[in-house]
């Protein structure tokens, strides 16, 4: 079973490259972004909680999270060639909470894949995005730089993580979408 942590910081592309990844790959798609925007749509509880925390720039509650994670991966388990997980781990927390939920389903993370790009690159990148989905978060330059700064403060630690458990690879970030998704296959195929 192929199960890939897709990584990098906010606007590196990670939910369009995981998209293709799951349609090349057949494999479940379990993105905590977009888990936690159904949950606001929906006006649950944990929603309502989440949103204040995404509009601040800020991350939503490691529980929140791997409880979600935990029921989607147990639902797929059965159907799925393996998983690709968006947003998450964030945190070395987050890293150690996955390799315990996985191995309760005796699964583990087989590679985890940073796309890498410059700060101004994902600045941009938001910018564009928030202009055409309306994302408040995506918005505002002050908001993404902070989204950054817990990114590189919070999030890249998970880096060493799983490049001590030799799982960790580094693509480049910048190009085209298939530029970018040619590097990423290369190296889930190795």
């Amino acid at each position: 079973m192929l199960n890939v942590v897709v990584f990098g910081g906010p606007g590196s592309g990670k939910g369009t490259q995981a998209a293709k990844l799951v349609e090349k790959y057949r494999l479940v798609h379990l993105s905590t972004g977009d888990m936690l925007r159904e949950e606001i749509a929906r006006k649950t509880a944990l929603g309502a909680a989440a949103a204040v925390l995404i509009d601040q720039g800020q991350l939503v509650p490691d529980e929140i999270v791997a409880a979600m994670i935990a029921e989607k991966v147990a639902a797929g388990k059965a159907n799925a060639s393996g998983f690709i997980f968006d947003g998450f781990p964030r945190t070395i927390p987050q890293a150690e909470m996955l390799d315990g939920l996985l191995s309760e389903h005796d699964l583990s993370v087989g590679k985890m894949i940073s796309l890498d790009a410059p700060e101004d690159i994902l600045v941009e990148r938001l910018l564009v995005r928030g202009k055409a989905s309306g994302r408040a978060d995506d918005q505002d330059e002050k908001i993404i730089r902070n989204r950054i700064h817990v990114y590189h403060q919070k999030t890249e630690p998970v880096i060493e993580y799983y490049a001590a458990q030799k799982k960790f690879i580094s693509v480049q970030g910048v190009g085209s979408v298939e530029e970018v998704f040619g590097r990423l296959c290369e190296v889930v195929e190795k």
